[in-house]
């Protein structure tokens, strides 16, 4: 799955307005439970330690992510947001204009000793504004169509950070700073309805000091931190370009780098061992202050693609908790075993189809939109509920009629009667074709990319080929393993199945993915109309008017024919009954939201 960040993903859970807790999190209690381990099955390899790049923004690296890393909140399994006070405190200073301040609490200390300082947030705010990217400059010829990484003759000097779409690129002055390195004070251009979350769950902050030895060759961490600083508040372009490299590239591995700065934590965990396409290992976090502190030592995060070899592992004692890709055999076969508890309902996960727009990997294959059209029409969409869902989760499995509303969403309903999507219900074939001979078009090739490695999804590609080749199209098969990396890559795919994970409830979610530009914007979609609406949406607090900027965008995102929705995920989680506090929340990171208060049972 690919993850949502806030104010990058499509899906709004419950009620469509942004939902806040006044709560903060318990205060420190140490309970370390020592030598004690728990292991943990994921269905896809953490690749990546910077999931705020377009390459490293995935769930399976951000599920360890939010174990290694604080913010000024997380969400709960309510869901509901939740402040962190021992990371520290925000407060909004004056709504017009919007000038909001951030304050790091004592507390917020990296795994090496170094306090969290405004260095690394003015770091957070650069790499994510795109205050400093050159609007003319096309990265694109400089990412690696087999991998999805930036290539190594990327032109130096180039002032280029891989990020955005999380708020932040409303703040286009530079943020003020305090002269004790504890505050930074951003002043947004327009307001910001979702401005409690931009330094939240998703706003992934990274050492600074860290990126300073690798871009400036800096081994002091504090002259690396005023170096970085510096560069920011002067603009320095020089320094910047290597910045921003850095900034893209080095926290970029599967296996355990040699420099233990990479995986500098300030969360509960840090990462100990990583051995590719295996497992990773997370230590209880030393030098950890705040409030979220574990009772489990170890967690060995084990990657096993097949759900049902998740199942048996579960059943053989080899891991403790698994969450894999629901099947009625993985339903069928953990009903079977013995002393554990099953948990299931459905995920803020949906699954889709997105075209290429541009730099697909047969050029101007879907440029016509009657082109895309008649693809759209030969998705079995319906038969793939039928054929996978249903026998999960019974008549409860619907097929998904919205880019931006969840089944049941308030707006949903009168969004999908009037958003198109009914085009869309039933395969056409006969209409498919007559619109490829009025595009004058034959034989299109379409190269589906998706994870070959997922039973379900190689189950759905065979579906859509045989439906789409009776339209005429021939659809291709760019399957890969590491799909997720490949996402937005120039060249590689002309089509691409996979499920969006949305991170939270911001009701802004959605401009990353269809602004140009915008972090998730994988496929290259521009439309001013969705642009203007969505910039509106951005300073819309009245809720209604929300739902009616939503909906709008729907019924255009539709009549663009920028894709199909599909289902919503069912999910399905295992646990140990040595296991307890394991309690899934419906958005990511889903089981791992809380294991800091996971606990043997007694």
């Amino acid at each position: 799955m690919r993850i949502g960040k806030l104010a990058a993903a499509t899906a709004v859970l419950g009620a469509t307005a942004l939902v806040l807790s006044g709560c903060s999190a318990p205060e420190a209690d140490s309970g370390l439970d020592e030598g004690s381990s728990v292991n943990v099955a994921w269905n896809q390899a953490f690749y990546a330690y910077n999931g705020n790049t377009s390459f490293g923004n995935a769930t399976a690296n951000q599920n360890i992510i939010s174990l290694t890393n604080s913010a000024f909140g997380y969400y709960n399994n309510t869901p509901e947001w939740v402040k962190d006070e021992s990371f520290g405190t925000y407060e909004l200073v004056s709504e017009d204009p919007q000038v909001v301040e951030y304050t790091l609490a004592d507390t917020a200390t990296w795994s090496d000793g170094q306090p969290v300082d405004t260095a690394d947030l003015l770091l957070n705010w650069a790499s994510q504004s795109n205050a400093f990217n050159d609007p003319n400059f096309d990265p694109s010829a400089f990412q690696d169509p087999e991998s999805g990484e930036i290539t190594e003759d990327f032109p130096e000097g180039q002032v280029y950070f891989d990020g955005g779409g999380t708020g932040l690129d409303l703040v286009t002055q530079t943020p003020e700073v305090s002269d004790d390195g504890k505050s930074i004070t951003l002043t947004y251009d327009s307001p910001f309805v979702d401005w409690e979350l931009v330094f939240g769950s998703a706003g992934q902050i990274l050492p600074a000091h860290v990126v300073a030895s690798y871009a400036l060759g800096i081994e002091d961490p504090e002259e690396g931190k005023a170096a970085v600083e510096d560069a920011i508040l002067n603009n320095d372009t020089e320094a910047l370009a290597a910045i921003s490299n850095a900034w893209n590239t080095i926290f970029n591995f599967n296996e355990m780098p040699e420099d233990p700065a990479l995986v500098l934590s300030t969360g509960p965990y840090v990462i100990t061992d990583l051995v590719a396409d295996q497992y990773v290992t997370l230590s209880a976090n030393e030098n950890y202050e705040g409030d979220k502190q574990p009772s489990i030592d170890e967690i060995t995060i084990r990657f096993i693609a097949d759900p049902l070899a998740a199942v048996t592992a579960l059943e053989n004692g080899e891991v403790d908790i698994i969450s894999p890709q629901a099947t009625t055999d993985v339903v069928e076969g953990l009903e079977g075993i013995d002393g554990i508890e099953i948990i299931t309902g459905l995920e803020g996960t949906y699954e889709h189809v997105d075209l290429q727009f541009q730099n697909s990997r047969n050029p101007g294959v879907f440029e016509d939109i009657r082109v895309r059209q008649a693809f759209l029409k030969t998705i079995p969409r319906q038969e793939i509920v039928d054929t996978l869902i249903k026998p999960i989760i019974g008549e409860d499995a619907i097929v998904r009629n919205s880019q931006i509303f969840v089944p049941g969403a308030e707006g949903y309903d009168e969004s999908v009667e009037n958003n198109g999507s009914s085009e869309y219900a039933e395969v056409d074939i006969e209409g498919a074709k007559a619109l490829l001979a009025e595009a004058g078009v034959t034989n299109p090739e379409v190269c589906i990319l998706y994870a070959n490695n997922n039973p379900r999804r190689v189950n759905e590609f065979a579906l859509i080929q045989a439906s789409a080749n009776q339209a005429g199209f021939n659809v291709t098969d760019c399957g890969s393993a590491e799909w997720g990396g490949l996402l937005g890559t120039p060249g590689a795919y002309d089509a691409s199945l996979f499920g969006w994970q949305s991170t939270g409830l911001g009701v802004t979610e959605a401009r990353a993915n269809y602004v140009p530009g915008g972090l998730n914007n994988l496929n290259y979609y521009d439309n001013p109309e969705v642009t203007a609406a969505l910039d509106e949406l951005n300073g819309t607090f009245e809720a209604d008017r929300q739902i009616e900027l939503q909906q709008e965008v729907d019924r255009l995102l539709w009549e663009d024919a920028y894709g199909v929705t599909i289902f919503q995920f069912p999910a399905v989680t295992g646990v140990s009954e040595r296991i307890e506090n394991v309690d899934p929340s419906i958005i990511a990171p889903t089981i791992f939201w809380n294991a800091w208060e996971w606990e043997l049972a007694e």
